[in-house]
């Protein structure tokens, strides 16, 4: 995969960031941070500018942002449960990611859209419990688009700074992912362990 997406946006330049960064927000499983460190990369050896590749990707995070919210307005998270586990194996997601969004968006509200966007595969999903849950569409396009810009010139930057060992970065970006997994995991563990105490003393 790594292979294509460096050949698209070699081949398309801005269009290829930006339509390739539209597509990992639908599909999750395609790395946001091969991406960008290889955008920030591409800046050091073409007519590419960093301030080009992370508009290019913004606009692109935010597009594919908006059709999920889009979902969202339309599906029910049951209806969307449904959906993910006749076809999430072609995505490459379970129906525990879309709860996954849901809890995450129940802790945190509407400031759930705009950290959210700095977590891993929550990133894209956040845009979902937002849309059904009927948040008002111009403070989550600002949240987004605000997150969106954070995470993205974190990695083009990084992509720039590191040149020909861009790669590096993804190897390291894949362990803050896994921790993020871990943590996210541990956190669901414990609140139902919680609930379940609880049940437990009230009978």
């Amino acid at each position: 995969m790594e292979h294509w997406i460096t050949e698209i946006m070699d081949a398309y330049g801005y269009l290829g960031v930006f339509l390739l960064i539209a597509l990992e927000n639908l599909f999750p499983p395609i790395p946001s941070e091969v991406i960008l460190t290889f955008g920030g990369f591409m800046t050091t050896k073409s007519g590419l500018s960093i301030f080009g590749v992370i508009a290019a990707a913004t606009a692109g995070s935010v597009a594919g942002a908006i059709c999920l919210y889009g979902v969202g307005k339309m599906l029910s998270v049951n209806r969307l449960e449904t959906l993910i586990l006749r076809y999430g194996k072609f995505l490459r997601l379970k129906p525990e990611d879309i709860r996954k969004s849901y809890d995450w968006f129940d802790r945190h509200g509407s400031w759930a859209v705009f950290l959210g966007r700095l977590v891993p595969l929550i990133r894209s999903l956040i845009s979902v419990p937002a849309g059904s849950t009927g948040m008002s569409f111009l403070p989550f396009l600002v949240l987004t688009t605000i997150g969106s810009l954070i995470w993205n010139t974190a990695l083009v930057y990084l992509g720039s700074a590191v040149g020909g060992s861009w790669e590096k970065i993804v190897g390291y970006m894949d362990l803050y992912s896994n921790a993020v997994y871990v943590l996210l995991a541990l956190g669901a563990a414990v609140i139902g362990i919680l609930f379940l105490r609880k049940r437990v003393l009230k009978s």
